[in-house]
């Protein structure tokens, strides 16, 4: 099994998504364990003294007046886990709590917090054992960072709360604990709170976001080229020196994606024939500049994510001269800002797309096609509501683009009188990144048939490599209507695992 090693100077997005999606192991490096160590010693150190220091001998938030008694502070560290623990609402997924799981491990590694090193082994060790403790839905406001969601998994390495264990079965935390040989930890002064302090969950669901919309960005290009084939346009306006005159790295990478997949069709070009025509439309001829954007846009949250991945996100933090140091770094604006942008980029991609698949199925602007590509239209009615069901999951996302960034509701007595809300940018992502997904696959079903539809014009071969695919999969392709759904579903599940990708690959060659 493949192994992740945690040091002291962050992980990747690579990490993050073998531990969170691959089930890979965790081990702490030597120098970690030493950084561990070393900052331990610091904390204890200040413990010692008569001298309040917030996160170790005081309360918290708006608590942080009180001195708490060393005699107290194990309490103390033990009662802020459970209290803080107030998530409520429907499971957040398995992948999610692992990702959440691994990046604090991440942060406590860093030597930064003040953690002990047996509780960062334990913590390695719930993840390799396959426990994943059961986090809810809200409970977040994105800062100081997941406190809810993250107290549900400090909880579990207390051995308390729930938790699933690795045949999938929801039980008690410490029942999985003992089951396992993991010994539940006991918090000492500090580390209660270095549990608690983070970005993790929101920026576990950026990289895996990230990971998501470069395969559909992909995806979305090969469907915009086969509509284009589809509708006889011409790929005159993929040509590299017009885009060459407008530098965005991502349109250039969509324009040659697109020419690529059209290389050798004999559908193109027709815009000039029976029914001419000067140009195509938007939603065709500037399929470049929306897929573009958003991978642009892609860009700079993956560079905020990488900036992310290396950072020691917690308060307060253990300096290498000794400070303990109260600060705002658990602050998620920077990531929720760009999730909230991806969302937004995201509902575009999905707006264009149905664009597309509605003009493949009007009679009065597809340039030939069949009303609804049905077999015998008005007996059949083809992909008329196909194509409702897409303007239902558009109109979704773009109620979802709607920032979460751009609110604030104060919080703890008015010290948390400033929040991001990263944690629900995040949430609305994944699902309007479910909801592009399904909305690919719509345009790919109804393109693919429309090309069938073209007789006697060959398609391109890497069209015709993706046709053969989707037929492959279980897609069927025209004919009298039929039950639609278990082929929509199974279009979903074909551009979902990326087949739709390596089919157009297997022609083009990597796509960019």
């Amino acid at each position: 099994m493949h192994t992740v090693v945690v040091g002291t100077s962050g992980v990747t997005a690579s990490d993050v998504l073998a531990v969170a999606r691959g089930g890979a192991r965790v081990e702490l490096s030597a120098e970690a364990v030493a950084a561990l160590a070393a900052a331990r010693e610091i904390v204890d150190a200040l413990a010692a003294k008569p001298d309040p220091v917030y996160g170790v001998s005081t309360g918290f938030g708006a608590l942080a007046t009180r001195h708490i008694s060393q005699e107290l502070r194990g309490r103390l560290q033990r009662n802020i886990v459970r209290s803080h623990a107030a998530g409520m609402g429907p499971r957040v997924e398995r992948e999610v709590v692992r990702a959440l799981m691994f990046l604090r491990l991440k942060t406590v590694c860093s030597g930064h917090t003040g953690v002990r090193p047996e509780v960062a082994q334990t913590m390695a060790d719930v993840l390799n054992a396959g426990i994943t403790p059961v986090v809810h839905e809200y409970g977040s406001l994105g800062c100081s960072g997941d406190l809810a969601p993250l107290s549900h998994c400090a909880l579990a390495l207390m051995g308390e709360g729930d938790a699933e264990g690795p045949d999938g079965v929801v039980r008690p935390a410490g029942e999985l604990l003992a089951e396992h040989g993991i010994r539940p930890v006991e918090l000492r002064e500090k580390e209660g709170l270095a549990l608690l302090n983070g970005t993790d969950g929101m920026l576990g669901m950026l990289v895996m976001a990230l990971a998501d919309l470069d395969t559909l960005y992909k995806s979305a290009d090969v469907t915009a080229a086969l509509s284009l084939e589809a509708l006889l346009g011409t790929d005159k306006v993929l040509a590299p020196e017009l885009h060459a005159i407008r530098p965005h790295p991502g349109q250039g990478a969509a324009a040659a994606n697109m020419l690529a997949v059209l290389k050798g069709s004999q559908l193109t070009g027709h815009h000039q024939d029976d029914a001419p025509r000067v140009q195509d439309a938007y939603s065709v001829r500037c399929a470049p500049q929306v897929a573009g954007a958003g991978r642009d846009t892609m860009a700079h949250a993956r560079l905020v994510a990488e900036r992310e991945l290396a950072a020691a996100v917690d308060n307060p933090v253990v300096l290498p001269d000794g400070r303990v140091e109260s600060n705002g770094n658990f602050h998620g604006a920077p990531v929720a800002y760009v999730l909230d942008f991806l969302a937004i980029a995201a509902a575009d991609l999905g707006s264009i797309a149905e664009r597309r698949t509605d003009r493949l199925l009007d009679k009065n602007r597809s340039h030939g096609l069949p009303p609804f590509l049905a077999d015998d239209a008005g007996v059949d009615s083809g992909l008329m509501i196909a194509q409702y069901t897409q303007a239902a999951l558009v109109s979704e996302m773009k109620r979802l683009a709607v920032p979460a960034s751009a609110d604030s509701i104060p919080s703890s007595a008015m010290q948390e009188d400033h929040v991001s809300m990263g944690w629900s940018a995040a949430r609305k992502l994944r699902t309007a990144v479910d909801n592009l997904t399904r909305i690919i696959a719509i345009e790919l079903y109804a393109a693919t048939r429309a090309i069938e539809l073209r007789e006697g014009l060959a398609p391109a071969p890497a069209s015709r490599a993706v046709i053969d695919a989707v037929r492959a999969a279980g897609v069927e392709g025209p004919g009298p209507d039929r039950f639609l759904a278990p082929d929509l579903a199974a279009a979903d599940a074909f551009v979902r695992a990326g087949h739709l990708v390596t089919a157009t690959e297997t022609v083009t060659g990597p796509l960019r």
